[in-house]
């Protein structure tokens, strides 16, 4: 089983990516997130192409949104989690899975991720030092942290 970051410490996710038998505890595909009755304690995963707002009427009641980077280059996702926080108030788990890469993390975090997938080969000890570390300010309003102006007014 492979770990995963989340609020900041190194951990065995407590849902895993769905791949066959119960789909309860697991994270499965937003379409067959959607196909079932009973929707309590899974988590979906939601691919770059799909709407995130396909789950806005039941978002509270999920306990982890992984939202896939299917490539280095596509961030689709970075909206994703951003609109699930602002827009949804989505306060869980919001997964990033896929092609994710140290060097990607603190805009993800600045988006409202809070627990990265990393991709084959990235270094969790690094990526660790990499959130714990970050940027001292930034001009831009974020999920966590209002604006550097504003924090001067």
């Amino acid at each position: 089983m492979n770990k995963i970051i989340k609020d900041g410490e190194l951990v065995t996710p407590e849902y895993e990516i769905f791949e066959s038998g119960e789909a309860k505890g697991s994270i499965v595909p937003l379409e067959t997130f959607l196909a079932l009755t009973d929707k309590s304690n899974t988590g979906v995963w939601i691919d770059a192409h799909e709407e995130v707002e396909t789950i806005a009427a039941f978002v509270q009641d999920i306990p982890v949104v992984a939202l896939n980077f299917p490539v280095f280059a596509d961030g689709r996702a970075y909206s994703s989690a951003n609109i699930l926080r602002r827009v949804c108030g989505y306060t869980g788990e919001i997964r990033a899975m896929g092609d994710v890469r140290i060097d990607q993390l603190e805009q993800m975090s600045r988006c409202g991720f809070n627990a990265y997938a990393l991709a084959h080969g990235q270094d969790a000890e690094k990526a660790m030092g990499v959130l714990i570390q970050g940027f001292s300010y930034s001009y831009q309003a974020t999920v966590s942290q209002p604006a550097l102006f504003a924090l001067r007014a």
